[in-house]
């Protein structure tokens, strides 16, 4: 992703890890097909400290696939410089058997057909308020 390239920044993460899941979760691709289409071979992914290169981000998915029952990205706010992309959102997810929000910061690098090539994310786990957890027990 180019910053020159008109994509408002807050869109282009938001349908990039959209479509991501998306095709993931609910096609029937081998996910390695699923990720060679979002990411490029040489894609280098570190969260909180984690290192993922391809190989353990496909491996990563394989979970996703089986658990994943919905997923929205709220994007609070990004910027883009060229290929790169800083973003601050929340994922709210819900897997078979749990629901959640994680807070991310994230800092990506992109190649020029939209793949991602690099990204590094801090998360953190948000807290889940008395209330909420009184509606999910009703």
């Amino acid at each position: 992703m180019k910053a020159s390239d008109g994509t408002d920044p807050k869109e282009f993460i938001a349908n990039f890890f959209t479509s991501f899941m998306h095709d993931l979760v609910r096609g029937d691709e081998d996910p390695a097909t699923v990720v060679d289409r979002y990411h490029t071979p040489d894609i280098v992914q570190v969260a909180d400290g984690h290192l993922m290169d391809r190989a353990k981000l496909i491996a990563h998915t394989r979970p996703a696939r089986k658990h994943q029952t919905g997923a929205r990205w709220e994007v609070h706010e990004a910027i883009a410089d060229g290929d790169r992309i800083a973003a601050r959102y929340t994922l709210h997810f819900q897997t078979s058997t749990r629901e959640g929000s994680v807070d991310v910061y994230f800092f990506g690098q992109f190649a020029d057909d939209g793949r991602m090539r690099q990204a590094h994310m801090l998360t953190r786990a948000v807290p889940v308020r008395a209330s909420d957890e009184e509606q999910l027990s009703t």
